[in-house]
């Protein structure tokens, strides 16, 4: 699970990353950045949506405030 959430994150920052790059190289003259960016949004709810269900189902569990 760890190596899930972690690979997620990657892939959450390298959509950001590439959504920076494409703001720059296009100047606005394209819709690549919103799609980037709607991609990273994307990851970011099926990410939270899986430590929801891992949590559910027993997967992972939470260690409180220590």
């Amino acid at each position: 699970m760890k190596l899930l959430v972690a690979l997620a994150f990657i892939l959450i920052l390298a959509s950001l990353g590439s959504a920076l790059f494409f703001l720059m190289k296009d100047k606005g003259k394209s819709n690549r950045t919103v799609k980037a960016l709607a991609f990273r949004v994307g990851l970011s709810i099926a990410l939270f949506v899986l430590i929801l269900i891992a949590n559910h189902l027993g997967w992972i569990q939470p260690t409180g405030i220590r």
